[in-house]
C-alpha cells in the first residue's frame, strides 16, 4: 500500500525558513550555476522498496556515464522530514521526489526550480497529471510515473453469490444492487479505505471535489459532493460497504485479500500486495463505476523536482529528461511495477500489462490530491469526519471542510 506522507512539519520549516532570508525568490536560487564541466548531481528518492532503488541507481548510472556526469542516488528513510531539513539548509538534493499532495507547500515557498514547461516533449505527459503539479499556473515538475483507483472483485466470492459478468457494477445504481445480492449471501461487498484518498472518487463521479482544479477554492459545500457522501453513507449504514477497520483490517486491500470483502477500491499497488501476502486471490480489476456526472477516479503521482537552490539546473533538467522518456518509463514500469506518466507510453504499457487495463482508463480522467498549501490540517480533519461517515452528517462534514479551506487559503 502507497504510504501517505504528514507533510506539516515540512511546510513549518520551509514557510519559516522563507520567512528568514533563505535565498528562496521568485526567480529561484542566487546560487552560482555550473554549466560546464561534471555536475555531481545529488539525488533522493522515496523509494517503494529494493526495487524501485536499484532500477533508479541502475538507469542514474546510465546517464551519468553517457553525459560524463556523475549522480549519487540517495533513498530517504523518511523524505518529509529529510528533505524539509534539507532544502532548509543551503545545500540540498538538486534532484528529489515530490508527492502530488505536497507539491504546493515546496511549490509556495519558492523551493522548487519550475522547469516544467521548458522540458522537451512536455506534451506528452497527462494533462491531468501536469495539473497536479501546476502551481499559479505554472508548471514546475514532471510527473515520474502515475497509480490510479479501481475497481477489485474477488472472482470466488463472486460466483458463490451466485453472480456473473453481466453483474460487475457500471453505475452507482449498478453496484448497490449488485452489493445488495453479496450481501444476502452473506458476504461483506466492498471494502473502501475511510479517507479522501478513496471517498474523494466519488466526488468526482459526481460532478464534485473537495477543491477547484487551481487549488485556490474550497468546493466542498456543493450539492453535488452532498450527493456523493450521502451516497458512500448509505452504502456503509446498509452493511454493503465497510471500512477496513470494521474487518480488522489495515486497509482496503488486507480485507480485500483475507477473503473479507468481494469487492474492494484500490490502487495498482494492490498487485504487488496481493503477490507477496495472498497469492492464492483469484481477482479480476474494472474501471470505478460511473456516477450521476460519468467515470471518476483518483490519481497518485510523484514528480521529478529540482531544487531552486541547485548549483546543477541544467545538468538536472537533463537528468529528469533522460528518467522521464518513454522508454525508461517502460523500463521503471517492468522493475518497479508503476504506470507510465506519458501518453506515449501507456498504449505500450497496456499491451504489456493487458490486467491493468481499467487502471490505463481511468488515467485518462482520474484527479488528482489537493493542491493547496498550508493545508495538511484541514485534510486531517476531513478524514476524521470522513471516517464518521455512517452516523454522521454529510452536508455538515462538507461545510466544516469548507470553513477551515478557505481559512487556510486565504492566509
Amino acid at each position: 500500500m502507497r504510504s501517505k506522507l504528514c507533510g506539516a512539519a515540512l511546510a513549518a520549516v520551509l514557510v519559516a525558513t522563507s520567512a528568514c532570508g533563505s535565498g528562496f525568490d521568485d526567480n529561484g536560487s542566487t546560487a552560482t550555476q555550473q554549466t560546464t564541466g561534471p555536475a555531481d548531481l545529488k539525488i533522493m528518492i522515496a523509494s517503494s522498496g529494493d526495487a524501485e532503488t536499484k532500477a533508479v541507481r541502475e538507469a542514474a548510472a546510465a546517464w551519468a556515464t553517457s553525459s560524463g556526469n556523475k549522480a549519487t542516488i540517495t533513498p530517504a528513510q523518511d523524505i518529509v522530514q529529510q528533505l524539509g531539513q534539507a532544502l532548509a539548509g543551503s545545500t540540498p538534493p538538486d534532484v528529489f521526489y515530490v508527492d502530488a499532495a505536497r507539491f504546493a507547500d515546496y511549490a509556495s515557498v519558492g523551493a522548487l526550480e519550475p522547469y516544467g514547461e521548458d522540458l522537451d516533449g512536455v506534451d506528452a505527459f497527462l494533462p491531468n497529471l501536469r495539473q497536479s503539479f501546476t502551481y499559479e499556473d505554472k508548471l514546475y515538475c514532471v510527473p515520474k510515473d502515475t497509480s490510479t483507483l479501481a475497481l477489485q472483485i474477488n472472482t470466488g466470492l463472486w460466483a458463490k453469490a451466485g453472480l456473473t459478468d453481466a453483474d460487475i457494477p457500471t453505475s452507482w445504481e449498478q453496484l448497490r444492487a449488485t452489493a445488495e445480492k453479496i450481501k444476502a449471501k452473506g458476504i461483506t461487498p466492498l471494502a473502501i479505505g475511510d479517507t479522501r484518498d478513496r471517498i474523494g472518487a466519488f466526488l468526482v463521479q459526481a460532478g464534485g471535489y473537495w477543491v477547484s482544479a487551481d487549488g485556490k477554492q474550497a468546493t466542498g459545500d456543493t450539492p453535488q459532493n452532498v450527493e456523493a457522501l450521502t451516497y458512500v453513507q448509505g452504502l456503509l449504514k446498509d452493511g454493503l460497504a465497510k471500512y477496513p477497520k470494521a474487518m480488522d483490517a489495515g486497509w482496503a486491500g488486507e480485507a480485500f485479500g483475507k477473503g473479507k470483502a468481494a469487492m474492494a477500491i484500490e490502487g495498482n499497488w494492490i498487485k504487488g500486495a496481493l503477490s507477496a501476502d495472498f497469492p492464492a486471490i483469484k481477482y479480476t480489476v474494472k474501471e470505478l463505476p460511473a456516477g450521476p456526472k460519468g467515470k471518476g477516479t483518483l490519481s497518485f503521482t510523484q514528480c521529478w523536482g529540482i531544487a531552486a537552490k541547485s548549483r546543477f539546473k541544467q545538468q538536472a533538467v537533463a537528468f529528469v529528461q533522460a528518467m522521464t522518456s518513454a522508454d525508461q518509463q517502460l523500463s521503471f514500469s517492468k522493475a518497479f511495477g508503476v504506470m507510465p506518466s506519458r501518453q506515449d507510453a501507456q498504449a505500450t504499457y497496456q499491451q504489456q500489462n493487458p490486467d491493468d487495463a481499467a487502471f490505463v482508463a481511468g488515467a485518462q480522467y482520474a484527479r488528482g490530491p489537493v493542491n493547496a498549501p498550508k493545508m495538511d490540517s484541514v485534510l486531517a480533519d476531513l478524514d476524521a469526519g470522513l471516517q464518521g461517515l455512517q452516523n454522521g452528517n454529510p452536508a455538515t462534514v462538507l461545510q466544516r471542510f469548507d470553513k477551515n479551506a478557505k481559512t487556510a487559503l486565504g492566509g
